[in-house]
């Protein structure tokens, strides 16, 4: 199941970032998710008898969640947007998500720290200054 999710993870980001720099870009932003939020919607729903099985049905599984499916969906609105201007602004697909993504895990770890009880080891550090190395060497562009 990890390369299956992680194959899946890795083939939907590079279609993600390829539709999301291929957008016209007199295309209105918020229509444009609109219409990306409709279609997941749509695709999402018809998805829902392969994922609820016997679990007791739609309701059941509504009642299971919590505050953070509402704010994911908020949250997504920004990250759709977000990558859409930035494209339009100029950056390169090869480099916009390299470092928007070392940023985020850079603005995480505090959060996975303080939040979730997580622990650095020195290679985690290691690997840290490695990445701010990296984020450096690119903007020297």
């Amino acid at each position: 199941m990890f390369w299956l999710s992680m194959a899946m993870l890795i083939g939907a980001n590079v279609a993600y970032h390829v539709c999301q720099k291929t957008i016209p870009g007199v295309a209105n932003p918020m229509v444009s998710v609109t219409v990306t939020f409709l279609v997941a919607t749509l695709a999402s729903a018809a998805l829902l008898p392969v994922f609820i099985g016997d679990n007791g049905g739609v309701v059941a599984e509504l009642r299971r969640l919590n505050w953070s499916s509402v704010l994911l969906g908020i949250t997504i609105i920004g990250i759709e947007v977000g990558f859409l201007l930035l494209y339009r602004s100029g950056w390169n697909i090869s480099l916009a998500s390299i470092v928007v993504n070392a940023l985020v895990a850079l603005t995480l770890i505090p959060v996975g720290i303080l939040l979730f009880k997580e622990k650095l080891l020195g290679t985690d550090v290691a690997g840290i200054l490695l990445l701010l190395a990296g984020i450096y060497l690119i903007a020297q562009r």
